[in-house]
């Protein structure tokens, strides 16, 4: 008689078995591990950057590019990041990039010792373009250069780029409260980040964040019904913009400690997603991390108003850990945390941001999570924390560190233009949109080393097929190493 199979109970108290005794296991990884992640996490940007490169420039495979953008429409708008494998500029998760990247640095930033100089230049390169973008012309946000759909029908060194660098922008009549919103949170947390090493430019970033965050409460409205096709499917503001309202008035307040943002955060709190639970935090969905952001405000200064934010920031974290009553995150067979097909590692790097910054708030506060009869001390989150990020570099089934350059195992068939096609440097003369094909479909390892690039990652029975074209697992983006950079600095000082 054959064995019953086990049931999907018992094998989801299994999974969580196993989980739960890894959190428990020796690390994979010791402080110079992290160290190396840290340093190659921040490197990562250079690969990604838009514009006339530095002197400095380490990833000397890439050189300068979108020089004009912009000067069609008489605006200086060169600099900036390319978001992922492509060559546009997409405002949107540009900012979120930014925003999680300086709340690294604020969080963590005394741990980066040699690296934090670096880790500043990161955000004051997209900083910068920013900037620009909201101060060009009055009562005009420039969201996005390129045309995406013309883009993508190419495959080209950002260096050779022929595409139309199209300009696209939010206005009083052509709203985008969500772009907007999370362009005043970039500017408000790079304001921090710069507010003792340079206050002058703190202060231009602050005030340009209170007038864009003006702008974006204004005039309300989604720039994806503004701008249409050009933003979506792409970067679609699928939650709408109530959550990046929130955030930015959120980090304005933090960085400025201006009332007026209390009392705008407590009128319209309610209406805004305060109220509602959230289980993601993206480029696309703030609530989560605003919940976190301001729960530190409860920890402070013990206001109850903030008291919500607190039992809200409890039952995101009740909800990722096994055991707990609200317990609902899913997890592959190897302990990753899995939430979509398409760039999972995005989520898994922001959560496990969020866990140790809300470990670090619980910690300086003797505070806990509260999960109904059960409590979780800082510890408990810092280890789950601790599984992803040694899951990401290598401690997994596959053996594989998702992370390009870092261990003797890493995806060497990377979906970024860029590190796909040989450089400028041993390919001179240029290689037309549809001639760089034969590099994308090639099965050679691509000849620049994008190091420090995280992917999209395995699918969720920890599977990865290391292949250009899919796109859904091998690309890599801006967003998925800015809260990144973060975790890996608190492991190096705390390993």
């Amino acid at each position: 008689m054959a064995a019953s199979k086990p049931s999907h109970f018992t094998v989801c108290i299994i999974m969580c078995m196993t989980l739960l005794l890894s959190l428990c296991c020796s690390s994979a990884f010791n402080t110079k591990d992290y160290a190396d992640a840290l340093e190659k996490s921040i490197l990562f940007f250079e690969g990604q950057r838009s514009g006339k490169l530095p002197s400095n420039q380490r990833l000397t495979w890439r050189s300068d590019s979108g020089l004009s953008d912009g000067s069609g429409y008489h605006v200086d708008l060169v600099g900036g990041y390319y978001d992922a494998g492509d060559n546009v500029k997409f405002g949107l998760p540009m900012a979120f990039t930014t925003t999680l990247l300086s709340w690294s640095i604020i969080e963590f930033g005394s741990l980066m010792e040699n690296q934090i100089e670096t880790a500043r230049s990161a955000v004051r390169w997209s900083a910068d373009y920013l900037l620009k973008a909201a101060t060009a012309t009055p009562n005009t946000l420039y969201v996005q250069v390129g045309d995406p759909n013309k883009d993508h029908q190419c495959w080209e060194r950002p260096e050779d780029m022929d595409t139309p660098r199209n300009v696209y922008k939010v206005s009083p009549q052509n709203p985008g409260s969500d772009v907007a919103g999370e362009t005043a949170a970039a500017l408000a947390a790079a304001s921090m980040v710069f507010k003792d090493s340079d206050p002058s430019y703190s202060t231009k970033l602050l005030q340009t964040a209170m007038k864009v965050f003006d702008f974006a409460d204004s005039y309300r409205g989604s720039y994806s019904d503004s701008l249409g096709s050009v933003v979506c499917p792409f970067y679609c503001s699928y939650s709408g913009y109530n959550d990046e309202l929130l955030w930015g008035a959120s980090w304005i307040h933090r960085a400025s400690q201006e009332k007026s943002y209390l009392a705008y955060i407590q009128s319209n709190g309610h209406t805004m997603g305060a109220d509602d639970d959230d289980y993601s935090f993206s480029w696309d969905d703030k609530r989560v991390g605003t919940k976190v952001l301001l729960a530190q405000s409860f920890f402070e200064s013990n206001t109850q108003e903030f008291q919500p934010y607190k039992a809200h920031s409890d039952n995101y974290i009740c909800s990722l850990i096994p055991g707990t009553s609200s317990f609902q995150a899913q997890y592959t067979p190897g302990g990753l945390l899995y939430k979509a097909s398409e760039s999972n590692l995005q989520y898994v790097t922001s959560t496990a941001f969020l866990l140790l910054t809300y470990a670090k708030y619980l910690g300086s506060n003797s505070g806990v999570a509260e999960c109904g009869s059960l409590t979780l001390t800082s510890d408990k989150l810092i280890a789950l924390a601790k599984k992803q990020v040694d899951y990401i570099l290598g401690d997994n089934p596959e053996k594989m560190s998702y992370m390009v350059g870092f261990g003797e195992k890493y995806p060497l068939h990377v979906h970024h233009r860029g590190s796909s096609l040989p450089s400028v440097h041993d390919h001179p003369s240029r290689i037309g949109c549809n001639d760089g094909f034969k590099y994308l479909y090639s099965s050679s390892p691509n000849p620049n080393v994008l190091a420090g690039a995280i992917l999209g990652g395995p699918d969720n029975k920890d599977n990865f097929a290391d292949n250009r074209n899919d796109y859904q697992q091998s690309e890599p983006a801006t967003y998925i190493n800015a809260p990144f950079v973060g975790a890996l600095a608190f492991l190096a000082a705390n390993t």
